[in-house]
């Protein structure tokens, strides 16, 4: 998870009846395993959320028995799902439900293979005083956010897209101790879902327990909300763009591999860039030197009727003659930007100004591409959620490929009828 730019506290409490899921009384719930049924391999969530001004996309998960609704920050660019919880907490944010409390005979033992996977994404160092010892961890983020916790076990309930629901049992960090935003704000989620590479993720773990393939994809709609699948059975392989995972010098975040930065149509001239795709960050954000060459250009190609003025929101913006509405007001003031992957056959990323531009409360048009060294992330250079808006992003972990397509992604998609 890269830094969230100053996300609003507090979100609506939308629609939350539609998304708990009780076992119906004439379907038991049942263990579903992958190869079982070619519809019994994939479930899609509802997401909630947007780029601007709540600055981040949700889902809601059952978790726990009985099942207990929680809302979970989607990050592709972490391992680790995590709750802030009640164990008891020594520092927690408020939050949208009650806190998450574990019982004694949840807590995942130190000696397990999923706690020695955790400590080997996170540092060498993990080592067991006792077969009894409790799994504890602490993760930290590009925001300089963390969470200390210990790792513990309980069901999710999940409805597949054969109506089935499934209620593996998988581990996750139970968060008593953070450093997140405002203690004395209402947070927007109770935790984060890690939908990393990593074993301990929980994608991961659904294919451990034969559920899912080890597939993700999430579609974020620019009208705000999207959706969220795992498993393949809406993957458009013959369409999408594919280019092979790379192994990234950054964790285990998905990278496309190294890329070449072009503005209408032309080279901006800056070294191939190593890009990696992260929903847990709501901006995109480039190394000094992209994104110095994308600010030059920009400016000397805006027309005379757009000037740069001061926004609370982000760091460079502009007004027009009168305040915009949207950003389809201010589209045909900029050109779009492409991303050339080296990794693919004609693996180009398009990014129109809608999926690099915000337009803010007050009016005006903000870029929505960050300075990343200026908050520690050196020659990293992210895609978030604004560039990957209105694309079906795949993350396929079977075929170690990542691929994109545009999508209508407001409109929740039925398993057997075509999206695209």
């Amino acid at each position: 998870m890269a830094a969230r730019w100053a996300p609003p506290a507090g979100l609506l409490l939308l629609l939350l009846l539609a998304v708990l899921l009780p076992a119906r009384a004439d379907r038991p719930a049942r263990t579903a395993h992958a190869d079982d049924d070619p519809e019994a391999s994939s479930a899609v969530f509802q997401l909630y959320g947007n780029v601007y001004p709540h600055g981040l996309y949700y889902v809601a998960m059952s978790i726990g028995n009985p099942a207990k609704p929680y809302f979970l920050d989607v990050d592709t660019g972490s391992d680790l799902t995590w709750l802030q919880c009640d164990a008891p907490c020594v520092s927690c944010s408020k939050v949208p439900h009650p806190l998450y409390r574990p019982t004694k005979n949840k807590l995942v033992p130190c000696v397990d293979q999923l706690c020695t996977s955790l400590h080997g994404g996170l540092s060498k160092n993990h080592k067991c005083d006792s077969p009894k010892q409790q799994c504890d961890y602490e993760v930290k983020y590009a925001d300089q956010g963390s969470s200390l916790g210990v790792l513990v076990n309980d069901s999710f309930a999940v409805r597949l897209a054969n109506a089935s629901v499934v209620r593996p049992s998988l581990a996750f960090g139970c968060g008593y101790d953070q450093e997140v935003g405002s203690s004395t704000e209402v947070a927007p989620t109770d935790g984060v879902l890690g939908l990393g590479s990593g074993s301990i993720s929980l994608l991961s773990q659904f294919k451990q327990h034969g559920i899912t393939k080890n597939v993700v994809g999430h579609c974020l709609s620019m009208r705000g909300g999207g959706f969220l699948f795992f498993g393949d059975n809406l993957v458009p392989y013959s369409r999408a763009t594919w280019v092979p995972m790379a192994r990234s010098a950054f964790r285990n975040y998905y990278s496309p591999g190294s890329a070449s930065l072009y503005f209408g149509g032309r080279s901006l001239g800056v070294r191939p860039m190593e890009v990696v795709l992260d929903s847990g960050s709501s901006f995109t954000y480039f190394s000094a030197q992209p994104y110095q060459a994308l600010v030059t250009a920009l400016k000397g190609d805006l027309s005379k009727t757009l000037k740069e003025v001061s926004d609370p929101s982000l760091p460079l913006c502009w007004k027009g003659k009168k305040p915009f509405k949207s950003v389809l007001d201010v589209k045909k003031e900029f050109k779009s930007l492409v991303l050339n992957f080296a990794n693919g056959k004609k693996a180009l990323m398009e990014i129109p100004p809608e999926n690099y531009l915000i337009v803010t409360k007050y009016g005006n048009a903000c870029l929505g591409i960050l300075n990343g060294s200026e908050i520690g992330l050196k020659d990293l250079n992210i895609v978030g959620d604004i560039t990957m808006q209105d694309q079906m992003v795949i993350y396929d972990n079977e075929r170690g490929q990542i691929g994109w397509i545009r999508a209508p992604c407001d409109r929740i998609p039925k398993f057997g009828s075509s999206l695209l």
